[in-house]
């Protein structure tokens, strides 16, 4: 086990820890010495400032790498939240491989997505928003290494009071518990030349591949859905160095047709070629 691997692994621990102590203190009256509580705190924050300074340089340094093209995760209209064109690290932080990835949304034109609710309705059903059971594609031709398909698909955190849960609440849970829990369903592709794919909150039950498969560039590989530490149904996407989301440090991408589209930018992808369109 790597030194990176089981640093990840005691930072979740405690701030396991630091949960339950602040949690006990809130409903339990618990009176902890400054000893138990504060230690744990700062190796949590301490690892987040390490890691993130070490990244930071990376992407500074010689060893940048450059945007690895490849076809777009979708079909049709999205528009993009979250996106390294407009700020890296894109979600504000490094860990988990993701400097620079994205969120999408789908956009069809008339967008029926309903508004931010500030109170009422605290959440809402997935079926509202027209990116829950889009199709997932590869984006190259490319090797499955990993697949999580069973988490359910939550209720959207649409409202304030729904948004302050899952920021204060459920998120630090979700980050105590480890990647998968933050990703939710998702697939890993290894691209080859040490690149991989990872699409994160897959729909429960959607994915039509298992790892070892190949796959095709443009092939269907899941739905998106609303699993993980997501908000509404949309289709996260990164590349990475490495298959393990404790270790792995994001690598730039563009896609074929489309660049990167910053905060707010809706694109339509070009359909990738069929294998035999290829050979033409």
């Amino acid at each position: 086990m790597s030194i990176r691997k089981l640093t990840a692994i005691l930072a979740r621990c405690c701030l396991l820890l630091v949960i339950v102590l602040v949690l006990g203190m809130i409903f339990a009256g618990w009176e902890p010495p400054p000893w138990l509580l504060f230690p744990p705190a700062v190796f949590v924050a301490a690892v987040l400032l390490i890691q993130g300074r070490r990244t930071a340089a990376a992407l500074t340094g010689t060893t940048a790498r450059t945007p690895v093209e490849t076809g777009a995760p979708v079909s049709g209209r999205w528009t993009a939240l979250n996106s390294p064109a407009t700020k890296v690290p894109s979600h504000g932080i490094h860990s988990y491989g993701q400097t620079y990835a994205i969120d999408i949304l789908a956009a069809p034109d008339p967008d029926p997505r309903p508004p931010f609710a500030m109170l009422w309705p605290l959440v809402r059903g997935n079926s509202h928003y027209p990116a829950f059971g889009a199709p997932v594609l590869a984006v190259a031709d490319a090797t499955v290494v990993q697949v999580l398909n069973g988490r359910r698909d939550h209720l959207t955190r649409t409202s304030l009071p729904a948004l302050a849960w899952m920021m204060l609440i459920e998120s630090p849970l979700r980050e105590s518990a480890g990647p998968s829990w933050i990703v939710g369903n998702h697939v890993v592709l290894d691209l080859g030349d040490g690149t991989y794919a990872m699409y994160a909150h897959l729909k429960q039950g959607s994915v039509t591949v298992a790892a070892g498969d190949r796959v095709r560039a443009g092939q269907r590989i899941a739905a998106c859905g609303n699993t993980g530490n997501s908000t509404e149904s949309h289709v996260h996407f990164q590349l990475m160095d490495g298959p393990d989301l404790d270790t792995a440090r994001g690598i730039p991408f563009t896609w074929r047709g489309v660049g990167v589209p910053a905060n707010g930018e809706s694109f339509t992808p070009e359909p990738e070629a069929t294998p035999a369109e290829r050979l033409d």
